[in-house]
């Protein structure tokens, strides 16, 4: 989802890293909120994109899951709540990703088990250390 997401517009991603930015002013040297009437066209810009990567979030996303953001107003929210529901705070991500390394590190074909089955096994392992950030260098003998 994150590739998806930044080939759609990059500044897309931005607001799901750092947070939406909300239209401001400097009113006697402090920055306050605007007021819709004073915003201007990059301020609905900057409401829009908002709105646009909440939009995506929420077109990939089953009614369960759906429900699970839809309270959330920006979209940070709702890929940090995601994000801890799939991936776990990060004890829950390292015991995740021992977990994988041992699987890894055992890997061996199973008797009766084909190539192909054997391959998307092996895939599976490696894929899933990938979401969690662990890459694995495989050094050519």
């Amino acid at each position: 989802m994150t590739i998806f997401i930044q080939s759609l517009d990059y500044q897309l991603w931005n607001i799901i890293t750092n947070g939406p930015e909300i239209p401001t002013k400097i009113v006697d040297g402090q920055r306050v909120l605007k007021i819709k009437s004073e915003y201007n066209d990059h301020d609905y810009k900057l409401i829009q994109l908002n709105a646009k990567v909440q939009h995506v979030i929420f077109c990939a996303l089953s009614p369960g899951e759906f429900n699970r953001v839809l309270s959330f107003d920006s979209a940070k929210e709702m890929w940090d709540r995601l994000m801890v529901t799939y991936e776990g705070i990060n004890q829950v991500k390292d015991t995740k990703i021992n977990s994988l390394v041992h699987d890894y590190e055992l890997f061996t074909m199973l008797e009766n088990e084909n190539i192909s089955s054997m391959y998307a096994r092996f895939n599976d392992i490696i894929n899933a250390l990938k979401v969690l950030g662990k890459s694995i260098l495989i050094m050519s003998l």
